[in-house]
């Protein structure tokens, strides 16, 4: 079975695509395959914008700076005022999270706002689906629940050249091999998702691309990275290096970092090659990395993001949020900081 529209007809090539793809999956036992994808992926100059308190919730996604009662207008007008400030440090891209509490809902009618706005302007949009519920401790608990919601979203924005699909978030309740065949099944499934414009998360917390990447499944498809520091021991700044580049196989060619940081305001120099701050390498270890290999990032979180002890905002947020109404600002926390992320773009 595929995945139904929310509309009660379909065009006759999404119906032929269905057909084509049901056949190839019926013979092979797979979905369909393309040369691996190779290009580099720079093209992603980006940073999540998330709900303060995170994006793990079993309740409606309302970012920071939106309200649950704003209009798709008022959601338009603020989201453009906080792209205005991302793009003035160079960044092209949002990823911005859905859940099946949020997408079908009035709150989606106007919370899509915000995608519409990014890609008005020419920003791509990651979209990418946060457990709620319908998943628990890494792996999908209902999968008819995230199917439709992956059906409206991808029924709305397949054909939307700027918007991309990510399938799950941090997937780290699956073995790698359980993985592999849930977001295999997913393309096969919502095929209004070019694979071209879908990113499929590495093992665990999406930390290992390799056996995703060798994975002929996948030929046609970006791949989502995460790093951490927090993820491991401390490393010096060449052992970091060669840890991510290890993680990430033979595919940084078609690997996008959606999500890394560190702190942001505790006034970490980001610039100094010298440093003996744990945090201060990692940064420019993945830095280095995503720009020997051409690759793109988008850095967590520009806002948003769980609260670090009393301050009232995740450390890691690389702007301080100000304004009122759609009046909205975005200051720097870390120049350095913004710098090196900057570097790792290829700026």
């Amino acid at each position: 079975m595929r995945a139904s529209s929310p509309s009660a007809s379909q065009p006759f090539r999404r119906v032929m695509t269905a057909l084509v793809v049901t056949v190839l999956g019926t013979l092979t036992g797979a979905v369909a395959t393309s040369a691996p994808a190779s290009a580099a992926t720079n093209q992603f100059r980006g940073m999540n914008w998330a709900v303060l308190g995170d994006n793990f919730s079993t309740g409606p996604l309302v970012v920071q700076g939106l309200s649950q009662s704003d209009s798709n207008a008022t959601v338009r007008a603020k989201a453009n005022a906080i792209y205005d400030d991302m793009a003035a440090v160079g960044v092209n891209t949002v990823r911005l999270p859905i859940n099946t509490h949020t997408v079908g809902t009035t709150w989606w009618n106007n919370y899509r706002g915000a995608i519409d706005a990014a890609t008005a302007r020419g920003f791509k949009v990651i979209l990418a689906y946060w457990e709620d519920g319908a998943a628990s401790g890494g792996r999908i608990t209902n999968l008819a629940a995230w199917n439709t919601m992956w059906s409206n979203v991808t029924y709305l924005y397949g054909a939307n050249t700027n918007v991309y699909f990510e399938p799950m978030n941090e997937p780290h309740g699956y073995s790698s091999a359980e993985w592999r065949t849930v977001a295999a099944n997913w393309l096969s499934y919502h095929y209004s998702a070019v694979p071209a414009r879908t990113l499929i998360g590495g093992t665990g917390y999406s930390q290992d691309l390799r056996d995703v990447c060798n994975d002929s499944r996948f030929n046609g498809t970006l791949l989502s990275f995460h790093h951490y520091a927090f993820f491991y021991s401390a490393m010096t700044y060449d052992a970091f290096r060669t840890h991510i580049q290890t993680r990430l196989g033979n595919c940084a060619s078609r690997a996008v970092a959606t999500e890394f940081g560190a702190p942001m305001s505790t006034g970490l120099n980001y610039a100094d090659a010298n440093s003996t701050d744990n945090f201060v390498r990692h940064i420019r270890a993945i830095t280095q990395v995503m720009r020997d290999n051409q690759m793109g990032g988008t850095y967590w979180p520009a806002l948003g993001g769980k609260p670090t002890g009393t301050l009232g905002y995740d450390s890691y947020s690389m702007f301080a949020f100000s304004g009122s109404g759609t009046d909205l600002n975005l200051t720097v926390r870390n120049a350095s900081g913004r710098d090196r992320v900057r570097y790792g773009w290829g700026l």
